[in-house]
């Protein structure tokens, strides 16, 4: 897929890596958030800009800050409640392509933090942006952490700590006052990380702090654009208790598909394992697609 890399450097002194799908003047644009420890260069999100450029639309996939194989600058990271880089990025877009519509698209934790991002603008959202997509959204971040602790799903979960760990080992380099080394070496689960480093780091009190204030699931009600939420059942992210049925019933401008099975990001369909079809990234497309070709 023809991909071209920018950094584009923030207001604060650090950066953003984005990899861009070029299109033509006028052509929608559609902006691309990776989950947690993921990159522009995930499953996912190399397949919404397949389906982008199916519909010749152009697209700006987002790493978040650290993840795209470079580190940031800065002792702050990113996280499930930080929505000022995608604000800044938006309004990078709709600058350089003013005659565009805007959608947008989140995955796992991106897809929460697209959520979150489109509740607190409400109505103050700029027309431009049309519509958005969130799948397999962790929308209560301390349900999502707690499952992680739990059967099958702690091996996702110690796949995520291992690497977060890695991270900011990595950062203490820089900044050794960051956290303590010898109980950052300590955690075991995504709970103990965002208790010891994410929290803290972030500006927020402990890990309960930090998931009250971020989790997207009190912002839905104040949605006001087309957005779809695609959840599975069985996603060990997200335990079916937990899945935003009430505010999907109670906001017009919600439409959720919460197929039985799933699991996280995993919406495959067709001749498996022969030819499978990633159907979440064809359906969350069309539903896009619908609010651009009015």
């Amino acid at each position: 897929m023809p991909l071209s890399r920018e950094r584009w450097e923030l207001p604060d002194g650090d950066f953003l890596d984005v990899d861009e799908l070029a299109a033509g003047a006028g052509a929608p644009r559609i902006v691309v958030l990776h989950g947690l420890e993921g990159s522009s260069r995930s499953p996912q999100v190399l397949g919404i800009l397949r389906e982008a450029r199916r519909y010749h639309w152009g697209g700006v996939a987002v790493n978040f800050r650290g993840c795209s194989g470079e580190p940031n600058r800065l002792r702050r990271s990113y996280h499930g409640g930080e929505t000022g880089d995608l604000a800044w990025v938006l309004t990078r877009v709709w600058a350089r392509c003013p005659s565009s519509p805007i959608i947008c698209v989140g995955f796992s934790l991106g897809g929460s933090v697209l959520l979150k991002y489109l509740g607190e603008q409400g109505e103050q959202l700029p027309e431009q942006v049309r519509a958005a997509a969130a799948v397999s959204a962790p929308v209560d971040l301390a349900r999502s952490a707690h499952a992680l602790e739990h059967g099958f799903s702690r091996v996702y979960g110690d796949r995520l700590v291992k690497s977060l760990k890695r991270k900011t080992l990595q950062k203490l380099v820089r900044y050794p006052d960051l956290v303590d080394a010898k109980a950052l070496r300590a955690v075991r689960t995504l709970a103990e990380f965002d208790d010891l480093v994410t929290g803290p780091v972030h500006g927020f009190r402990d890990a309960e702090d930090y998931w009250a204030r971020s989790s997207s699931a009190a912002y839905l009600s104040r949605i006001r654009r087309p957005t779809l939420l695609i959840n599975a059942q069985d996603d060990p992210f997200l335990p079916s208790g937990a899945l935003p049925a009430r505010a999907v019933a109670e906001n017009a401008f919600l439409t959720a598909e919460f197929p039985v099975s799933g699991g996280h990001l995993g919406f495959l369909e067709g001749r498996w394992p022969w030819a499978p079809t990633a159907w979440a990234e064809v359906r969350a497309a069309e539903f896009l697609a619908r609010s651009v070709d009015r």
